[in-house]
């Protein structure tokens, strides 16, 4: 049985991926949360994330393993071509993805929607709305929303991603705590012109990648669309004007071949278009007070790391955890919080620096070198030790958070059949 908390109303600013599996935790633990979001809607958009090591776990947890694995991307591998769309070698999808057998991969679109479906009857959602100032006075935070309402919470936790709102209101400017990592990255859905099913192609050029790929849960006319593409400084640019975005991303790939105009092309038209720097976000504290960071806005690990979702899914977890086992004491709760995500996040975020570099070659020669590789593996007698280390770095990075029991928190059965 869990103690009815100390502190109870907890607002959380954001309901992509990290706010709304906190509601779910912390509804459970006897908590009653609010999630505010900027967005009309909820958003569906996004990638495919990696649910990986410990997350799955924390999912299992959860209890929407079940629907995570009913909206599996069942992707079935990925290839490599060149200028001419020739293919240069391909490997299948447990080397590309470093999987072992328990980890799995959905559309981020889709889990956000198994969350909300999920907290949407328990919790209050207010959409179209977002945290205009915070009076924290040492019993409490009375918050003004930019809508003009005012109220007053126990606590707030700002899950609202690297440009986080609330970290610039409690911390400061964004520019303290971000850490360039030397390139951009930006993904849309366009038309599937390349006829793929559970199929990803890459295509490198010197300091550029493109990749597109259709998953198993998407239609057959659609796939997404990512470019990535490296920057020796940052650009300036607003990071909520898309069409100032989308005029960055045709700069920096003008003139380019391949399948390159006509994606680019496809660019204009998306609803969901995302630009945005990899980057890394690094704070000495994730906590003030009664406020608290959690996911992206307190230690964002970028698409680099490939463990951002899995991150804040744990970090969700344990932060709901914390409190229920401190029945409420935020002093307490928030400080064990961050002693436990912190090493591992700092892991991820070393990794995430390193691979980065990876992400854009700079040279031909070095692209050649990379493909002969990629043609030549599969024929190699040393083939599965290669997989193997690329298994191994990426399942230390999925298992860096090691997981606590907390007092019980009931599991109300799925409603709803899943993002299908």
């Amino acid at each position: 049985m869990t103690h009815t908390p100390a502190s109870k109303t907890v607002l959380i600013s954001g309901a992509s991926v990290a706010g709304p599996a906190l509601a779910l935790q912390l509804h459970r633990h006897g908590f009653t949360p609010t999630v505010v979001e900027r967005a009309p809607e909820l958003r569906t958009g996004g990638y495919k994330v990696d649910i990986r090591g410990t997350a799955v776990e924390v999912c299992r947890r959860m209890g929407i393993l079940d629907e995570i694995r009913a909206g599996s991307t069942d992707m079935a591998g990925g290839s490599y071509v060149d200028a001419k769309g020739r293919t240069v070698g391909q490997m299948p999808a447990e080397i590309f993805g470093g999987r072992v057998e328990q980890d799995d991969e959905i559309m981020r679109g889709d889990l956000a929607r198994i969350l909300y479906e999920r907290t949407h009857e328990d919790v209050e959602y207010l959409f179209g709305d977002s945290i205009a100032a915070l009076d924290d006075d040492g019993d409490g935070v009375d918050v003004t929303f930019e809508s003009g309402a005012r109220r007053r919470f126990d606590l707030v936790v700002g899950a609202d991603g690297m440009h986080s709102n609330t970290r610039r209101l409690v911390f400061g400017d964004e520019r303290r705590f971000r850490r360039y990592l030397g390139a951009y990255i930006s993904i849309f859905t366009g038309p599937n012109r390349l006829g793929l099913t559970r199929w990803e192609t890459y295509h490198a050029r010197p300091d550029k990648l493109v990749s597109v790929y259709s998953t198993a849960g998407e239609q057959a006319h659609t796939a997404k669309n990512c470019f990535v593409f490296a920057a020796p400084e940052e650009l300036s640019y607003d990071h909520r004007d898309p069409d100032a975005q989308k005029r960055l991303l045709a700069g920096a790939f003008a003139g380019d071949d391949w399948e390159i105009p006509r994606l680019i092309a496809d660019a204009a038209g998306a609803d969901d278009f995302y630009f945005d720097a990899i980057a890394l976000i690094e704070m000495d504290r994730w906590s003030s007070g009664r406020v608290v960071l959690l996911g992206d806005a307190a230690h964002c690990a970028s698409p680099a790391s490939g463990q951002g979702t899995g991150l804040a899914l744990t970090g969700a977890y344990v932060l709901a955890g914390e409190l229920a086992a401190a029945h409420g004491d935020h002093r307490a709760a928030f400080a064990e919080y961050e002693r436990v995500m912190r090493p591992g996040v700092e892991l991820n975020q070393r990794f995430a620096a390193g691979f980065a570099k990876e992400m854009t070659v700079s040279s031909r020669w070095k692209i050649a070198l990379r493909m002969l590789m990629v043609r030549t593996l599969p024929r190699t007698p040393w083939k599965n030790l290669i997989a193997k280390k690329i298994r191994d770095d990426i399942q230390r990075a999925a298992h860096a958070v090691p997981l606590k029991e907390y007092p019980a928190a009931p599991v109300r059965p799925a409603t709803a059949c899943g993002p299908r």
